[in-house]
């Protein structure tokens, strides 16, 4: 059997080699959560968001160990990788402060004395994530899944075992039931034969298109219910009135932290042809000063990606746009320094039918496009098959009121930065999946409503 493999993505040295749980270990895995959310859904919503709140003391009192963790298996920026585990820490606030007002029945009047209804767990839920967002992506699943009563599986990407292993430890730092949540070691392939297992009531995943569209035919096969947060190319749209500065300087955190490996990132800016041109030449400015270089100094603010094969295949996006007619603005080639690093790029005079476009660009570049009306932007923005996010920068009541309403994507973020928060639903449409996470929806997600009626 083959070893799960976490490779340092700066110096490209192996950090360690895991070994794969074996069928018989992970079934046993799956019986003892089975057995231990009978017992977890029992203790009250107060009693779980105790565990709760010792995770989030943890992660504070622990953050600079576990950012130094991702940091080593994906690359990330030592900074970004901080403000991670804070956010993780945020969402423990959170949950702890609504939860409890998120699970509440009630009483609904019937011709019966008393009837109503009230929320149940699912049972014990799969988690299936990414490795761009280690700690984080896990934290949005596994927190509103163990608050309702769940239990968890999680098999996270093999790059990032360590970090599955550690986010392990802090659920049992925190006095979570050991069977609560547990890690799974596997490779990707055998995560359909999880999931199949007949204890396993539903599933959660981030992850590609392709993935999810293989965990959501087994799972309705199976009529097990899922939540799918996948792929994403989401619009950057800059009307005319827009303040430039302020849409370029969110263009650049939101186009190249971690980066670009995020799903929400903006990834094809929409821009209105009379300021084309200066929104072009301020966000080529502010690329212009990214450095490349080790993610522990505070000095680079460009990290390496995840894996060498993920360069390889974003050269051949851009090349093939170039080729396509897209005007190379900056960047547009490896690093050759590095294995690693793919240089920052922009490409303007972008068309939908280039790759820049019509697929998912999961690095460092801008595709830069231009519009003239208001439903041309529109047009634009939803000719994709993906739905996740989107950005707008108008100060016209209008513009606000058209895109909230048309475009066609989980999230419509105006005059900032598109963003998963804590407090919101999060979600895609289209081939971005469907269910949501966070906010109250996040924790109903993993229950089921119960009806009850008595005379």
């Amino acid at each position: 059997m083959s070893f799960l493999r976490s490779v340092n993505p700066y110096t490209l040295e192996e950090i360690a080699a895991y070994q794969p749980h074996t069928a018989s270990e992970w079934q046993k895995m799956v019986s003892e959560a089975a057995e231990t959310q009978v017992q977890w859904k029992r203790r009250s919503p107060q009693e779980r968001l105790f565990f709760i709140q010792q995770l989030k003391e943890l992660l504070v009192e622990q953050k600079e160990a576990h950012a130094s963790l991702i940091v080593q298996e994906m690359g990330k920026l030592q900074r970004e990788a901080l403000a991670e585990i804070e956010k993780c820490a945020a969402l423990c606030a959170f949950y702890e402060r609504e939860g409890l007002g998120f699970l509440a029945g009630c009483e609904i009047p019937t011709d019966a004395s008393t009837s109503g209804m009230f929320y149940e767990p699912l049972g014990v839920v799969l988690g299936i994530m990414p490795w761009n967002f280690p700690f984080w992506q896990a934290f949005r699943f596994l927190v509103p899944a163990l608050l309702a009563g769940n239990t968890v599986l999680l098999k996270h990407a093999s790059n990032v075992s360590g970090c599955a292993l550690a986010i392990e430890s802090l659920f049992q730092q925190a006095g979570f039931p050991m069977a609560c949540m547990q890690t799974l070691l596997l490779p990707g392939a055998e995560v359909l034969q999880v999931l199949s297992h007949p204890q396993i009531s539903a599933v959660s995943i981030t992850g590609s298109e392709a993935a999810g569209r293989q965990v959501a035919s087994v799972a309705a096969g199976l009529l097990k219910p899922a939540v799918l947060e996948l792929g994403g190319s989401d619009p950057f749209i800059v009307f005319a009135d827009a303040n430039l500065e302020h849409a370029a300087e969110v263009a650049l955190i939101s186009r190249f932290q971690n980066s670009g490996q995020s799903c929400i990132a903006a990834k094809r800016f929409i821009v209105h042809e009379q300021v084309y041109e200066p929104f072009l030449h301020a966000l080529k400015e502010k690329v212009a000063a990214l450095q490349m270089g080790d993610p522990f100094l505070h000095t680079t603010t460009l990290a390496p990606l995840a894996k060498p094969d993920f360069v390889t295949e974003l050269d051949a996006q851009v090349q093939a746009s170039i080729l396509g007619g897209a005007r190379l603005v900056t960047g547009g080639k490896k690093s050759e320094a590095h294995l690693g690093f793919y240089e920052p790029t922009i490409l303007a005079d972008v068309q939908q039918d280039m790759p820049a476009a019509s697929e998912e660009l999961f690095g460092p570049v801008a595709a830069v496009m231009s519009f003239q009306s208001n439903e041309e932007a529109i047009q634009l923005a939803n000719s994709t098959r993906f739905g996740l996010g989107s950005t707008v920068f108008t100060f016209n009541e209008y513009l606000m009121s058209l895109c909230k309403n048309e475009l066609q994507a989980g999230s419509v973020f105006i005059n900032g930065l598109m963003k998963s928060h804590p407090a919101l639903p999060f979600g895609g449409i289209k081939a971005s999946g469907y269910g949501r996470e966070l906010g109250r929806e996040g924790v109903l997600a993993f229950c089921q409503s119960k009806t009850y009626w008595i005379k």
